[in-house]
């Protein structure tokens, strides 16, 4: 759940998400569930030569299990906030 709250307060900015099987969609996050499953708007491919096929995709849902990494905007990084969610967490509450 530490994640899920984070990834909510993202909605409307820009991220990157790569997928397992190497493809990176950046795109305008507009909303996230539960499962960490990412709906993306105004997407484009980050390596457009490798992955042509999806220039037209401009919308998409990516399942959360098939995410490897998200990177996030600099100025969307709370460090502080993050610090203390983790801390939380590992006490259990």
């Amino acid at each position: 759940m530490l994640f899920f709250s984070y990834f909510k307060d993202l909605v409307g900015r820009e991220v990157t998400v790569e997928l397992k099987n190497d493809l990176a969609i950046r795109g305008t996050l507009h909303s996230v569930d539960q499962y960490l499953n990412i709906k993306l708007e105004n997407t484009r491919v980050v390596d457009q030569d490798k992955y042509p096929h999806m220039l037209s995709v401009r919308n998409c849902f990516i399942r959360g299990s098939v995410v490897r990494y998200v990177q996030l905007p600099p100025e969307g990084v709370d460090i502080e906030l993050l610090h203390d969610a983790t801390r939380r967490e590992a006490r259990g509450g």
